[in-house]
């Protein structure tokens, strides 16, 4: 059996609303046994850092994608001050470099809330051809996508909605055991 890899992705502050829903993906994601990926070390306590945390709580396995060059730097840097990740990549790209790293470091992506840099992450996803859950109900990009996707010229994307965490992991990964990352 494959074991996949999921970056999540969302906002870094703003939407108390969807902790939760954050909390309630990462659960999910772990009990299905599946990698988690996150943004490292730039950002505040968001949506993907508290999801992160309910899969790690799980069992699961988070990685971290930081921005700076060096566990030095990311030290140095970072605002928030979490410890739970398994394993960080330090790529020295800063944030928007940082992005892609975490977009093509994973098997597919799922959003959950989101603002500006969530769009940057989605938008690299959608290029690269990825599958894409969103959740919604979770406010910010997340609950606005519907009608920015199709603006794009579409790569081989398959984007799946729902406000279920749980349904909507199952659909991510039913299209992840059909048609690879």
């Amino acid at each position: 059996m494959e074991v996949w890899t999921v970056a999540v992705i969302g906002s870094d502050s703003g939407l108390e609303k969807a902790l939760p829903i954050a909390a309630r993906l990462g659960k999910v994601l772990a009990k299905r046994k599946l990698n988690i990926v996150i943004g490292a070390g730039g950002g505040r306590e968001g949506l993907p850092l508290h999801a992160a945390r309910a899969a790690k709580a799980d069992g699961g396995s988070v990685f971290g994608v930081s921005p700076w060059s060096s566990a030095r730097e990311h030290r140095l840097k970072r605002k928030n001050k979490s410890d739970i990740f398994d394993f960080i990549t330090y790529t020295g790209f800063g944030i928007k470099g940082r992005n892609v790293v975490l977009v093509r470091s994973a098997d597919a992506v799922i959003m959950v809330g989101g603002a500006m840099g969530t769009l940057n992450e989605f938008s690299i996803a959608f290029d690269e051809g990825k599958i894409i859950g969103i959740v919604e109900g979770s406010g910010g990009t997340s609950d606005r996508i519907r009608g920015i996707a199709p603006l794009g010229r579409n790569k081989g994307a398959r984007i799946v909605y729902s406000s279920n965490p749980s349904g909507l992991v199952d659909a991510v990964l039913k299209l992840l055991n059909k048609y690879g990352s």
